[in-house]
């Protein structure tokens, strides 16, 4: 597929998807926010998508990403990097919380997501360690019921830490996602039980929640 060019007023900024082995070029006319801001910048000489929760959100673990237009996903495997910063009026609790949502529906009424919380990755406490993965599945099985019903199950530990590139990449076949973390040969989360079922299908979601200040790069989707 041929690259096409987009110029953003005066700059000429490019952030790259790969779609089963296609490396195309998007900007603001194949990219659709909700419930968020975005804009394009320059970070480390790098051509970046900034995406930032809309402040009138006040609960948590909502619909807040940047979706990616006319994209269908079931099975296959999501690779983007992130990096996230915290906001100077983030709250005590805020952790950094950035990721993906995919199998969005339609209305962006039900997904599965899977994110990150960096600042628990390097805590003094081991506790606040072991909840540096989240997954969770919207609108049913936000962190705190899962947390709840099944504690661990969905949470894990991994090293990460605020204001660093970090890969991550979901393999979705069915039920099953598996989360890998930069270079992990094995996956730091395993969930074999997405919530929305085998069959659930729909977009992808650069995601963050409160207090971030998230930024995504290179992202790859490969379709099984």
């Amino acid at each position: 597929m041929k690259n096409i060019k987009y110029i953003l007023g005066v700059c000429f900024l490019m952030v790259y998807i790969s779609i089963s082995g296609q490396t195309i070029q998007f900007n603001k006319e194949n990219l659709q926010p909700n419930q968020v801001h975005m804009s394009f910048e320059k970070l480390e000489d790098k051509e970046v998508l900034k995406v930032v929760k809309d402040t009138a959100v006040k609960a948590v673990d909502e619909p807040t990403f940047v979706r990616i237009k006319d994209l269908n996903f079931i099975n296959g495997s999501i690779e983007v990097k992130v990096l996230s910063r915290l906001l100077k009026n983030a709250p005590a609790f805020a952790r950094g919380f950035i990721g993906l949502a995919f199998r969005i529906d339609d209305k962006n009424s039900t997904y599965e997501s899977i994110y990150i919380r960096p600042t628990n990755g390097r805590a003094n406490d081991q506790i606040r360690r072991n909840h540096s993965i989240q997954y969770y599945a919207y609108p049913d099985f936000k962190f705190d019921k899962l947390r709840q019903i099944s504690p661990e199950k969905y949470e894990s530990y991994s090293d990460m830490g605020l204001d660093e590139w970090i890969t991550m990449r979901i393999e979705v076949k069915g039920k099953e996602a598996l989360l890998f973390l930069n270079d992990s040969t094995y996956p730091v989360l395993t969930v074999n039980d997405l919530k929305l079922g085998e069959n659930a299908e729909g977009g992808i979601g650069l995601w963050v929640e409160i207090g971030t200040e998230g930024y995504f790069r290179d992202l790859k989707i490969t379709k099984q």
